[in-house]
């Protein structure tokens, strides 16, 4: 049982979450929803594609991006999240800074989503009194630089092993297993070949005991496989999505829901062998 805020999911089947970016300058969607309507209008609409929880971020961690003032994420993610107070399904915030964690979780959201792993004492203070579920993920380096030719003497064991002591350090500060999601973060000091690699492997990372969310939607490996700009991706994102379910992910994280959705629930039926 995954336990996200007053929302209970069993993970018998991969959930969606749906990406609100709400900032000028992410990969894929920059500017598309900017203002506080637009991304409120989006974050709808994606509901009522399929996605299960709606992931709203405030502040682009694209490669090569700068750091935001933790004042304007508030402004761009918090008109956001009070719009969508009425929303029947879980309100991630996809933030590293402790106090936009805990504005965010008294105005309802359900989830953090922290690229740095709730690496700071302040953000595990943040969360742990709080009932909501926590996404802890795997970066190496900053936003800037992150992507200036990567190493790893065995990526998926380093990887594996970061997550495995984040998992540790979080469970002894009185957060549950039942609220903790671990993401390999793909794309996040990674070169291709280092997300390939995650991504055959995906399903050693169960063995962590929590659920694994995979976010490689758009992302820039797809294009260096097809050849295509991040606005022709979809298809790809599809295949990357299915990959990651078949290799266990509980959690895909996608700015497609839609037509990922239709896609699951075709392999789903070829799974449960019928209709």
């Amino acid at each position: 049982m995954f336990k996200c805020g007053r929302f209970r999911f069993s993970l018998d089947w991969p959930l969606l979450m749906g990406i609100v970016n709400a900032t000028p300058d992410s990969f894929y969607d920059g500017g598309r929803y900017r203002t506080a309507d637009l991304a409120v209008a989006h974050a709808r609409r994606l509901v009522d594609e399929g996605a299960q929880i709606v992931d709203i971020g405030g502040e682009s961690t694209r490669p090569g991006a700068q750091p935001l003032s933790e004042e304007e994420e508030l402004q761009r993610v918090m008109p956001v999240l009070e719009a969508l107070h009425d929303l029947d399904v879980p309100i991630s915030i996809d933030t590293r800074r402790s106090r936009v964690m805990r504005e965010a979780l008294a105005a309802g959201a359900s989830m953090i989503n922290d690229v740095e792993a709730l690496e700071t004492p302040d953000s595990i203070r943040s969360v742990v009194d709080s009932d909501c579920a926590i996404c802890l993920m795997h970066k190496k380096g900053s936003p800037e630089s992150m992507q200036q030719d990567p190493s790893y003497q065995d990526v998926v064991a380093e990887v594996k092993a970061y997550l495995a002591a984040r998992v540790g350090v979080v469970r002894r500060a009185g957060i549950e297993p039942a609220r903790i999601v671990i993401d390999v973060g793909f794309g996040f000091g990674k070169s291709a070949m280092h997300n390939i690699r995650l991504l055959r492997r995906l399903g050693e990372f169960a063995s962590l005991g929590v659920p694994v969310l995979a976010g490689i939607s758009r992302k820039a490996t797809l294009g260096q496989i097809t050849g295509r700009p991040a606005d022709e991706r979809m298809p790809a994102s599809i295949a990357a999505a299915l990959l990651a379910a078949q290799h266990g992910a509980k959690i895909l994280r996608v700015h497609d829901v839609a037509a990922t959705r239709d896609a699951l629930m075709v392999w789903r039926t070829l799974v449960e062998d019928g209709l």
